[in-house]
């Protein structure tokens, strides 16, 4: 029979009004006695509701767990640094706002739980950034705050500069007493590294002139790998993320592009602005040198920061794995593979340091070669 057909047929059209009332009765029957239930059985009502809330509590707990927030926790920047359980060390905050300097503790914030009322504003810390919030919480736009803060990051590359003045400072003091004596300690330890980084990195790619350069490239070499050293060290004094951080390695990499630019000849000019090319192609190349310029620096700068970055988060992710499968089955495979990414980590922390280091000894070579070379 045709849909047509049905809904002509007066007899058809009486059963179906029928059925859709007996539903409708049958469904208020249902939710009265619900209703009855609860208030003849109050007790066994509450407990099944108590139940049901805990089953709900316990559902949305499982759910919490999220490994891309606890990954971005991890390798981003924070305000204090966890030391063990709920205990963190609450950084400086240092604020130039529009009415005056503010400087306060981090703790004022409660991990981002409180709000903190300073002598100008109101402040809040949202997603690690602190901003100025109205009576409402609202953002307050009339507010121009600049933040100049202590953070996570900047507390460990003080940490590695203290080391890297007391390593070559120790290194320097010992050289000066025991002068034309074989090396000793420390001494004996840093000599194979700088002799390498003098006779593999940078006598053959800037050439006589490297005595120059020693200082800046040693410099860079050891502050990129002590810090990716520290950045695995998975408690206190470690843990920072400052080599895969885009804005410290964009400084490096805008050093090298100084220390490149400003000591390049009149040849490494000339090879730019003046290449020899027929006329009609001088055009084409002017504009692929100024850009072979600007993306020799940017190409350290990303590499480093990729690399250290992509480490970090293979090793969160490995780890993540067992509380996202819950189960301590996966425990034992999960860290296995962390312990072997460590080891390899360990190594793409030299080899991260040397590739930057090496690639600015070629750029300086680039620009300090002579032409009849």
């Amino acid at each position: 029979m045709s849909r047509n057909t049905f809904f002509s047929s007066k007899k058809y059209l009486l059963t179906l009004v029928f059925a859709v009332w007996c539903g409708l009765i049958a469904f208020g029957n249902e939710q009265h006695g619900t209703m009855d239930t609860i208030q003849s059985h109050p007790t066994d009502t509450a407990h099944s509701l108590v139940a049901i809330h805990a089953e709900t509590a316990e559902h949305s707990e499982e759910k919490a767990f999220s490994a891309s927030e606890m990954i971005l926790e991890h390798i981003g920047d924070s305000h204090d640094w966890h030391l063990w359980g709920h205990t963190s060390l609450h950084l400086p905050v240092i604020l130039y706002t529009n009415k005056g300097l503010e400087c306060f503790s981090s703790g004022k914030f409660d991990h981002g739980h409180a709000n903190y009322t300073g002598k100008h504003y109101t402040y809040a810390l949202r997603e690690e950034k602190i901003v100025p919030i109205t009576a409402t919480g609202e953002i307050d736009a009339s507010a121009t705050v600049i933040d100049f803060s202590i953070t996570k990051n900047v507390a460990s590359m003080f940490l590695s500069v203290a080391v890297l003045l007391i390593i070559f400072i120790t290194v320097a003091s010992a050289y000066k007493k025991r002068s034309g004596m074989a090396p000793k300690g420390l001494q004996s330890l840093l000599e194979p590294i700088i002799l390498f980084v003098r006779d593999e990195i940078a006598r053959p790619n800037i050439g006589h002139r490297y005595a120059k350069f020693m200082p800046f490239l040693l410099t860079v070499f050891f502050f990129i790998w002590i810090n990716n050293l520290l950045g695995l060290v998975p408690f206190f004094p470690g843990g920072a993320n400052l080599t895969g951080n885009i804005a410290v390695t964009l400084v490096l990499g805008v050093i090298t592009f100084l220390v490149t630019n400003l000591n390049g000849n009149k040849y490494y000019w000339k090879h730019i602005f003046a290449p020899d090319v027929p006329l009609w192609l001088y055009p084409i190349m002017l504009v692929v040198e100024i850009i072979g310029v600007i993306s020799k620096p940017f190409a350290l700068v990303v590499r480093l920061f990729a690399n250290i970055t992509a480490g970090h988060i293979i090793v969160l992710s490995l780890i993540a794995l067992i509380f996202i499968f819950k189960s301590m089955a996966i425990a034992p495979v999960s860290i296995a593979f962390v312990l072997f990414m460590d080891v390899l980590e360990l190594l793409v922390a030299f080899l991260q340091a040397f590739i930057f280091t090496m690639l600015s000894a070629l750029f300086i070579g680039t620009a300090v070669e002579e032409h009849n070379h």
